[in-house]
């Protein structure tokens, strides 16, 4: 059991000291930045104006597609670069699997092509 606990100890150590210099940093900050607010201060800010209408209104769907868009490349991108690294060690089942997985998000980016996504009004 000790040498278990021996194994963590750094690890304590460690979040100890993050957590004092955290403590440190928040509080300088307090005693050193001016307690002072106004109404300015503690006004709603948006965009450099007042904020008018209902937050919660309906978008257009465009907005979703370029998200799952997004998504798509995001994704792409995300498992490439993994896997031009090992690319030597995995051979050519690792190879045909990224190519399947490559064909199913050009499959998504047609569907989006054909609806009409990359075309904006």
């Amino acid at each position: 059991m000790e040498a278990w606990l021996l194994e963590y100890l750094p690890i304590l150590i460690f979040l100890g000291i993050a957590i004092a210099v955290a403590a440190v940093c928040v509080g300088a900050s307090w005693l050193v930045g001016h307690q002072k607010p106004d109404p300015e201060k503690n006004s709603a800010y948006e965009c450099g104006f007042e904020a008018f209408g209902d937050a919660r209104s309906k978008f257009d769907v465009r907005f979703y597609l370029v998200a799952i868009l997004f998504i798509i490349f995001d994704l792409e991108v995300a498992f490439l670069f993994p896997w031009a690294v090992a690319l030597g060690k995995i051979g050519l089942f690792g190879f045909w699997s990224m190519m399947v997985f490559l064909g199913v998000l050009t499959i998504g980016f047609i569907y989006e092509w054909r609806k009409g996504a990359l075309e904006w009004e």
